[in-house]
């Protein structure tokens, strides 16, 4: 298990937002697809913390991305429903029906479900409550799908990259 506290949980939001606000949304794949890291806080925190600072700490990253992108609370909303609805994405991409679990017993199959999962909803909240109109439903769709598998390619790096998988 990593030891974090929540200074670190700050510091660790403060990078996330910095990377993704001044680094990934200057990179435009294919015209419009800006990739998304930052949901990985929610994706990667330890499962048995303290809930209240973690549905917290979900609310400000997403909060101060928007602060950033002049989004008006819309990455806000959907961080914290992942983070409140991470526990049953987890179950429920996993199969997995103990109390007791972490990403070290997850096969690699269960693991990358869960970050498409996490992620598709993340994005399909995003891009749903910022562009929705009846008649443009298709082309949202598939612009979060499109989104979603670019950031999934980022957020398998970042794993790979801290040993995300080893840790938790």
């Amino acid at each position: 298990m990593v030891s974090r506290n929540v200074f670190s949980d700050i510091a660790l939001i403060a990078i996330l937002v910095a990377v993704q606000v001044f680094l990934l949304n200057r990179i435009t794949l294919f015209g419009k697809y800006i990739p998304v890291l930052y949901p990985v806080f929610v994706m990667f925190y330890p499962f048995f913390r303290n809930n209240f600072h973690f549905l917290a700490l979900s609310f400000i990253l997403g909060l101060s991305v928007d602060a950033f992108l002049g989004t008006w609370g819309i990455n806000a909303l959907a961080t914290t429903t992942i983070a409140y609805f991470r526990m049953l994405i987890f179950r429920t991409s996993t199969d997995t029906s103990t109390d007791f679990f972490s990403f070290q017993s997850l096969q690699w199959l269960q693991f990358v479900v869960f970050i498409l999962t996490s992620i598709f909803i993340h994005q399909l909240i995003v891009q749903y409550v910022e562009f929705f109109k009846p008649e443009r439903f298709f082309e949202i769709l598939l612009n979060v799908v499109f989104t979603s598998l670019i950031s999934f390619v980022f957020i398998i790096a970042y794993a790979l990259a801290f040993k995300i998988k080893q840790k938790i």
